[in-house]
């Protein structure tokens, strides 16, 4: 059973998706928030993000999908004029859940917060990311489905919970999406909305999920502002069945 989202002023969109499985639906209900985006924020100017600030969170990582790699350069090269910060080619990610900041989770908790995980039955699954969207902070591929997504939230929310980890947002705020470029000012909207309109005919990117990975994860500001993550433990998931896998291009 997959989660109910629900309205909340801290994601983007506020309002969730009429249906959490459908391609289509859920590339123009991204692009339908996007387009009603008036400023762009600057993205790294967000609060809970100190100086040497270090937390751990529960991530999707892509260092081996060259087409999802070179569809990103692709995406980033075509907005080369607007002057955004780029996501590295080894800094693509999804992410899923804070488990918490790196001050508040213990070595033990974090050990047990692995082990927990290993334990949920949760089966691998694909995902594709279809140019583009945005947020008020950032230029991002749109999800679908979202359903497996969701669920894998709520699985290592609960995770998390056991262990008294201080976690994240709630399951009905989690908006999925993939990033790949912040905007590093405000500035106005519109003119990132039109450049990023001429992507959206690109071919989507399939993308096999049979891991996730509990990383700790910081920022550099070299050679510009990034996320940098190390990975503490990866967590395999179950060998899907090929029958319920949901139709989409393939790699390669």
């Amino acid at each position: 059973m997959t989660p109910e989202l629900d309205v909340f002023p801290g994601a983007f969109p506020h309002l969730p998706p009429p249906d959490l499985d459908s391609p289509d639906l859920l590339v123009d209900h991204d692009w339908r928030a996007f387009t009603a985006v008036e400023r762009m924020k600057n993205h790294w100017e967000r609060p809970g993000w100190p100086e040497g600030f270090r937390a751990y969170y529960w991530m999707l990582t892509f260092p081996d999908v060259s087409v999802l790699t070179s569809r990103a350069q692709q995406c980033q090269d075509a907005l080369a004029h607007l002057g955004m910060d780029r996501v590295p080619d080894d800094g693509l990610h999804v992410t899923l859940t804070r488990i918490g900041g790196a001050d508040q989770v213990s070595k033990d908790q974090l050990q047990l917060i692995a082990d927990l995980a290993e334990q949920v039955p949760l089966s691998a699954f694909k995902v594709v990311a279809h140019p583009m969207a945005g947020s008020t902070g950032a230029v991002r591929f749109t999800l679908a489905p979202w359903s497996p997504l969701i669920r894998l939230h709520a699985a290592l929310s609960e995770v998390g919970r056991r262990a008294n980890a201080p976690g994240g947002k709630p399951t009905a705020a989690f908006r999925p999406h993939l990033g790949v470029q912040y905007s590093n000012r405000e500035q106005p909207a519109a003119p990132v909305i039109e450049s990023v309109a001429r992507l959206r005919t690109l071919e989507p990117v399939s993308l096999e999920v049979d891991r996730v990975d509990l990383v700790e994860l910081w920022r550099t500001t070299h050679p510009w502002p990034a996320y940098r993550w190390r990975v503490v433990r990866s967590v395999p998931l179950s060998p899907r069945s090929t029958s319920r896998s949901p139709s989409g291009p393939q790699q390669g």
